[in-house]
């Protein structure tokens, strides 16, 4: 799992923005960073709803701070479009229905007694525009949701 200081993994993976688009993170430093990745293990649940909706809800301030802000999760991008049209998201969704994403963050959980497997750990990374992790949090209980001060005052050191 990286970690603060640590090399971010890029990837590339499908973008639901409205449209459906390819999305590559270090494409994307130069012009957006810093950039807050949050990590959430479904669409349409409950934790997850409340989470993507305070970042939208929080959205300006992070716009205020240059910052770009995507939700990251295994759905697929057109179950990841209905999710942000449902729920007047402004922010793109990053799709990692291949779990590779993921993967290479270190970030997989199971609900077993669900019959749900390789799922992300909700978690937040910010990434600088030298695409190293500013700021890491990873929950092993996914009815934690994140600091979103800590969050936004992590962004802000970076502007």
């Amino acid at each position: 799992m990286p970690e603060t200081g640590d090399a971010a993994p890029d990837f590339t993976a499908p973008l639901a923005n409205g449209d459906i688009e390819e999305f590559t993170l270090s494409d994307h430093l130069e012009d957006e960073a810093p950039i807050v990745l949050a990590f959430f293990p479904g669409a349409f649940t409950g934790v997850c709803t409340t989470e993507m909706c305070t970042f939208q809800d929080r959205l300006a301030a992070f716009n205020d701070l240059d910052a770009s802000v995507y939700g990251v999760s295994r759905d697929s991008p057109f179950t990841l479009n209905e999710f942000r049209e449902q729920n007047d998201l402004e922010f793109g969704l990053i799709s990692d229905y291949n779990k590779e994403i993921i993967d290479d963050y270190g970030i997989e959980m199971d609900f077993a007694d669900l019959g749900v497997y390789g799922v992300a750990k909700r978690s937040v990374f910010v990434v600088d525009a030298d695409g190293e992790i500013a700021y890491s949090w990873v929950s092993d209980d996914p009815g934690v949701e994140p600091d979103y001060d800590e969050v936004e005052a992590a962004v802000e050191e970076l502007a």
